[in-house]
């Protein structure tokens, strides 16, 4: 019998609670009957403006301007002047008609739904519809707000935004029809950040389908959240001067403040171009069938051989494994010969010692010092050596993304034992095999990101960060690891034994050898690199890293030019134009500065075009 009365006892509590939450739900929570009777309520979505992007002064980079969209509610429609319509937003009648057949096919679907009938109608074409919007019953305006750019650069880094399509609604439910979202650079990196957080109106329908007035006073309406901004690392007047440098020429320039890892400029030629930006799902077609591909950031997805650069790099391996001193001299008789072969050089003084080489750029000098550290004999075999060079390189962010907060970013190549193991036989390789590693030739591959790096790796004495391109702001809290210093495997002490080679390669006297001269600005003491890298398609690629000032360096770049031939008469001016307008704000070498502007190299890359 007791068991009896507690199993009564149980239905009762539990059917209490059940008529309980059935009163809260039905009678006090009005939420929930306005979903339950919502054919009788018409939602109008709130849209958040999108948070603005800052340049690091403050400078407003992307901003938003007031835009309109035309709505329609397929089931409100009734007979409308159709060619009074489609005269005021400039419509093909029949293209009209063509989505009311489509809205009556899917009509179940669409329900009460309001769908965007137009996009970004203009000022001139809303306030006419306004006056004229009784005659359209069904139709209605919302205000959005659009991109704009105040600072003629910059489209390839900050992105675009486009409207959401299904495939990206299904992986992202929270996203609806009508929305937009940030599709590339940093539009898409910090889309969470930007986009804010839509709100909504409620309406009520009388019997007749029609709006009658807002719900409860608008009690349930729900504000839109206004975005936040981001600070970005970006100095809005580089980034415009380095494009307006790299105008009709294949390549890209990257600056980083290496105190801080900051990018301060980052520069894809050719690029989209930024008025297109904003309306870029109207100019799509034209921007991808272009052959120089212009929505492919150069800066981080393009693996190029690093070319002579990368000495630097081998230099200091072979400091830090005791083959050779910065008194270590080597001879070059035009190049560097190794059985029936040769691997060339320039013509130049010889021999020459650790700075002598840099500064002359010289091909035998790294050739010998690459064996050397392949053959040193505290490795029992040349896999053992060849593996320690990879993860020394490694150190230095080569072979691997770096981690940016960039999209897209890749990580370029880097062989390995296996690598030359397939290609030529287990143990059957040696140094020479590989020699064009020495001089950043072969099978290393290395995006322009990566050599900025490097140039902020020797500005900072063997240490870098990670390259980012948002700041801390009080929106945004950047990752720590932006914050922490990356050592290279190679001491500290070695590397003013190759600044001193960099300093000379720009600032040496005439006739001493400098192949970077065109890039010395008295007062700045730039330390810099050429190089020349090999383009199986074509004349060679033109390569220049370089930081200033030598002491407490404030900027280093990289520029890369494709198809331009010797670095040092292209892509060293144009590197040490944009250091000269960072650190003085001004340029002295006008000609030099006007030949850079208006010369073309983009004649000189092959394409292929489409028929």
């Amino acid at each position: 019998m007791e068991k009896k009365n507690i199993l009564i006892a149980g239905v009762l509590a539990v059917g209490l609670i059940l008529i309980l939450q059935l009163f809260n739900l039905q009678i006090l929570k009005d939420e929930y009957k306005i979903n339950a009777e919502n054919n009788a309520y018409k939602y109008v979505t709130r849209y958040p403006v999108r948070g603005l992007i800052l340049d690091r002064n403050g400078n407003i980079l992307v901003g938003n301007k007031n835009t309109y969209d035309i709505m329609v509610t397929p089931i409100e429609v009734r007979d409308f002047d159709t060619l009074d319509f489609c005269t005021i937003f400039n419509l093909n009648p029949l293209d009209v008609r063509e989505k009311f057949k489509e809205y009556k096919r899917y009509r179940r679907r669409i329900g009460y739904q309001s769908l965007t009938f137009l996009k970004q109608v203009s000022g001139i074409q809303y306030s006419i519809f306004i006056e004229k919007a009784w005659k359209f019953p069904g139709f209605s305006a919302v205000s959005r707000t659009s991109r704009n750019y105040p600072f003629a650069a910059g489209a390839n880094l900050f992105g675009y935004v486009t409207e959401v399509d299904a495939d990206f609604i299904k992986k992202n439910p929270e996203y609806r029809s009508g929305d937009y979202v940030g599709a590339s650079g940093l539009e898409k990196s910090y889309e969470d950040v930007l986009k804010g957080e839509k709100g909504y109106n409620i309406l009520l329908r009388d019997v007749h389908n029609r709006i009658h007035s807002s719900f409860e006073d608008g009690a349930y309406d729900k504000d839109a959240v206004p975005g936040k901004d981001i600070v970005s690392t970006i100095d809005g007047y580089l980034q415009q001067y380095g494009e307006e440098l790299m105008q009709n020429k294949v390549g890209s320039v990257v600056a980083i403040e290496p105190s801080t890892g900051e990018i301060l400029a980052l520069i894809s030629s050719p690029g989209i171009n930024i008025e297109q930006l904003a309306t870029i799902n109207k100019h799509y077609k034209e921007i991808v069938n272009d052959p120089y591909k212009p929505m492919f950031n150069r800066a981080v997805m393009s693996a190029y051989p690093p070319g002579s650069v990368f000495k630097l790099v081998n230099g200091l391996i072979g400091l830090q494994e005791g083959v050779i001193t910065p008194e270590t001299r080597y001879s070059c008789n035009m190049g560097y010969t190794y059985g029936n072969r040769k691997l060339g050089c320039h013509a130049h003084p010889s021999p020459t010692d650790l700075t002598q080489s840099i500064m002359m750029s010289c091909n035998a000098y790294y050739c010998h010092t690459f064996k050397a550290i392949l053959e040193n004999r505290k490795y029992p075999t040349i896999g053992d050596a060849f593996n320690n060079w990879r993860e020394m390189v490694m150190s230095f962010g080569f072979g691997r993304k770096l981690g940016s907060d960039f999209p897209s970013e890749l990580g370029g190549t880097l062989p390995t034992t296996s690598t030359y193991d397939k290609i030529h036989g287990k143990n059957r390789w040696r140094a020479n095999t590989v020699i064009s590693l020495s001089i950043g030739q072969g099978e290393i591959g290395a995006t322009p990101l990566h050599l900025a790096n490097l140039a902020a790796t020797i500005a900072n004495r063997g240490y870098y960060y990670i390259p980012h391109l948002v700041k801390d702001s009080p929106d945004t809290t950047i990752s720590p690891r932006f914050k922490e210093r990356n050592y290279t495997m190679v001491d500290t002490s070695h590397f003013h034994k190759v600044i001193q080679g960099m300093y000379q390669a720009v600032n040496s006297g005439p006739g001493a050898g400098g192949t970077a001269r065109l890039a010395r600005v008295d007062g700045l003491e730039i330390c810099g690199k050429t190089g020349t890298a090999q383009n199986p398609h074509g004349k060679d690629n033109a390569v220049f890293i370089c930081f200033a000032p030598r002491e407490n360096p404030k900027i280093a770049i990289a520029a890369y030019i494709e198809n331009a031939g010797f670095g040092g008469t292209w892509a060293a001016p144009i590197a040490s134009l944009m250091v000269e307008k960072y650190l003085n704000g001004e340029i002295s070498r006008k000609d030099l500065e006007k030949r850079m502007k208006e010369t073309s190299l983009i004649q000189n890359v092959p394409v292929k075009r489409r028929r």
